[in-house]
């Protein structure tokens, strides 16, 4: 490569990378990766036990940095591996993005933007927010990403637009932090909820979106997967009324009353002023 990649210096100093799992997208790989290099060359692709053309394309790819897992178990697994291979590289933030070409390269911007300005002690994680009321966006996608919404925020309090898409930023030490079990598209799902329970900052940034019918392949299975997703969130759902509420409340009046109360009967940090 001639010139330095747009966004390298970048990536480099945030000492973050792109991820991409991969399974039979053979059709999009390879214009989802050119156009990514023309950002980074911190690549990390999750061959995910292809069948068909994704190892010869990969092959022709030097700059990348590829782990092929010989036989499909997930994009969870994908990620989860992605995510351990990452941090032992040395990275600090992986940016997830899929390869069946929905999502545009140039929004890696919006995700390094949000590193460079963040000041916060706590890690953070972004998830890209599409546009669901684009005509674009298939039915079943806006609707589960309503109910993904509810449950999200009666698991964590936290209200996001968008819960479901896959491109978005990962803190790398907090995630392989957390006990993560599922090995499918429910992962996405699990690890945004434990980041949370975690103290990690979750937030969204708005993204584009591309579904093109005629070269768009998807292997999400309306039935087994979203049983399991909903599964998943009745499961969070009543740990996060159960468990998560009283300890974080039981945490909060430990640090209230922890706090040093001087002879006014205010605590230091709250004196009036004089």
């Amino acid at each position: 490569m001639d010139q330095e990649p747009l966004y390298q210096s970048r990536f480099d100093a945030l000492q973050c990378c792109v991820l991409i799992p991969t399974y039979n997208n053979h059709a999009t790989l390879k214009r989802v990766i050119d156009d990514v290099l023309s950002f980074t060359t911190n690549i990390i692709v999750v061959n995910d036990g292809s069948t068909d053309a994704t190892a010869t394309i990969l092959s022709t790819f030097e700059e990348l940095h590829i782990i092929d897992i010989p036989v499909n178990k997930g994009k969870g697994n994908a990620l989860r591996t992605g995510f351990a291979v990452a941090q032992e590289n040395g990275y600090e933030y992986a940016i997830a993005m899929d390869s069946d070409g929905q999502h545009f390269p140039d929004d890696l911007d919006v995700f390094l933007s949000a590193l460079e300005t963040h000041t916060a002690e706590e890690p953070l994680l972004v998830i890209g927010s599409r546009k669901m009321d684009d005509p674009s966006v298939p039915d079943k996608s806006s609707i589960g990403n309503r109910f993904s919404t509810l449950t999200y925020w009666l698991e964590t309090g936290i209200k996001l637009q968008d819960t479901q898409c896959g491109y978005r930023l990962y803190p790398l030490r907090a995630v392989n932090e957390l006990n993560l079990y599922t090995s499918r598209f429910e992962l996405e799902i699990e690890v945004i909820v434990k980041a949370a329970w975690e103290g990690v900052k979750v937030i969204n940034l708005p993204v584009k979106v591309l579904y093109d019918p005629e070269e768009r392949v998807t292997h999400f299975r309306p039935w087994q997967d979203v049983a399991r997703i909903t599964i998943l969130n009745i499961f969070f759902v009543f740990i996060g009324a159960f468990y998560i509420a009283p300890r974080n409340l039981l945490r909060k009046l430990k640090v209230q009353r922890d706090e040093p109360v001087t002879e006014t009967g205010f605590t230091e940090e709250k004196l009036p002023l004089e």
